[in-house]
């Protein structure tokens, strides 16, 4: 075999353990994103296994350590099919609180309803029983926010352009029990519409007893990114 030939051949080799090189640091990538993916909710756990899920992606979040697991395309194409959210959210529809952002989780893994002021209104309970009874979901935490425009408005008592007014029915309860402090009306908001969604749907509260469910409230702090969990009555 003649000198070129070799050096050729060489050239060949070394191109060839180059590329495999290269697939190999292509692949870590996806084989580390698909061990992102399995780490979801097993199949079988209880509603307090679900909210503990919930608030660890928070303190990752919180801390500066999120994972943004099960945001892959595979992902994408996995749920296709099919939604399992192993919880649901009822938000504020503030664009500074997105729910799957703040908890660290990805696609299908929370079943999310929101409107200004995060209000327990016939559609939005309407919603959350689908998302519990045929979904599957097992914790359902209602989710305030610091300084909640909606809250504040409606603390301010004065005129409002267009229907924004409407929102003000809800939030009444809270503003009167707080007396004019706006962090106290944010968490009582969450209390009574916690408090609505328990009383006033069948299906979630037979669910609730039947330990299928379980009712939480939190209040997120935009400044810090943390949820405060809330003490809910009953």
């Amino acid at each position: 075999m003649t000198r070129r030939a070799v050096l050729a051949l060489s050239r060949r080799d070394a191109l060839g353990a180059a590329a495999l090189a290269a697939a190999g640091l292509w692949l870590a990538p996806a084989r580390s994103a698909r061990a992102k993916e399995a780490a979801a909710m097993p199949a079988d756990f209880t509603p307090e296994q679900a909210l503990a899920w919930l608030l660890e992606g928070n303190r990752r979040f919180a801390a500066g350590r999120a994972e943004a697991p099960r945001r892959t395309l595979a992902r994408v194409h996995d749920t296709a099919p099919d939604q399992k959210p192993f919880a649901a959210i009822l938000a504020c529809a503030d664009s500074r609180v997105p729910p799957e952002i703040l908890f660290d989780q990805g696609f299908g893994d929370l079943f999310v309803v929101r409107n200004a002021g995060n209000l327990a209104t016939p559609a939005e309970i309407a919603s959350l029983e689908f998302g519990t009874l045929q979904l599957g979901a097992r914790v359902l935490m209602v989710l305030g926010h610091s300084s909640c425009g909606a809250v504040k408005a409606a603390l301010a008592g004065t005129q409002v352009p267009g229907q924004i007014s409407a929102l003000f029915q809800y939030l009444r309860p809270a503003v009167k029990e707080a007396g004019g402090d706006l962090a106290k009306a944010v968490a009582a908001n969450v209390r009574l519409q916690a408090d609505t969604l328990a009383q006033s749907s069948p299906v979630l509260a037979q669910l609730v007893q039947q330990g299928r469910l379980q009712m939480a409230g939190g209040v997120y702090d935009l400044a810090s990114g943390v949820v405060t969990p809330l003490s809910l009555a009953g």
